[in-house]
C-alpha cells in the first residue's frame, strides 16, 4: 500500500469538487455558496445560478466580514486554463473560510450540462439556459 499516494488523493478529495458533486450538494440545500472569482464583467455575462461575484483580485478581509464562516465556499473561474479560482481559494482559506474549488470551472459545469445565468443577446436580463444549446455543432 502507496500511504503517500493515498494521502495524496484524500487530500484531492478534501479540496476539490465536481461538477456532479457540487450539482448534488446545491440539490440537497447543503450549507455552501458558490462563488465566482473572475471579473464582474465575465460573472455578468454567464455564471452558474446563485453564485456570488467576489474576484479574487478584490477579496479582503473587510469585503468578506459579512460572509458566514460556518459554510463551505466553492470557488471557480473559467476553466482548467485558469487560475483564478485557485487565488480565491487560496484568498478565502487565509481569511478563515472552508473552501473547495470546482474542477474545471465554469467550462466543465457547461460541458457536463448544467445550467447557467446566461445575459441576452441585447445584455437585458438574463436567461436560466444551458450553454450546450447555443454552441453550434
Amino acid at each position: 500500500m502507496n500511504t503517500k499516494q493515498i494521502e495524496h488523493y484524500k487530500n484531492k478529495l478534501a479540496y476539490e469538487m465536481d461538477s456532479w458533486d457540487l450539482s448534488e450538494a446545491m440539490k440537497e440545500n447543503q450549507k455552501i455558496m458558490v462563488v465566482d472569482t473572475r471579473s464582474a464583467e465575465a460573472y455578468e455575462h454567464k455564471h452558474i445560478p446563485n453564485a456570488i461575484n467576489i474576484p479574487h483580485r478584490t477579496m479582503t478581509e473587510e469585503l468578506t466580514d459579512n460572509l458566514d464562516k460556518e459554510i463551505l465556499y466553492i470557488c471557480y473561474c473559467d476553466g482548467i486554463g485558469c487560475n483564478a479560482s485557485t487565488k480565491g481559494a487560496l484568498k478565502l482559506s487565509e481569511l478563515g473560510f472552508k473552501v473547495k474549488e470546482l474542477i474545471g470551472g465554469l467550462d466543465w459545469w457547461c460541458r457536463d450540462g448544467y445550467d447557467i445565468l446566461l445575459r441576452d443577446i441585447n445584455g437585458s436580463g438574463k436567461k436560466n439556459l444551458n450553454d450546450k444549446m447555443h454552441k453550434k455543432s
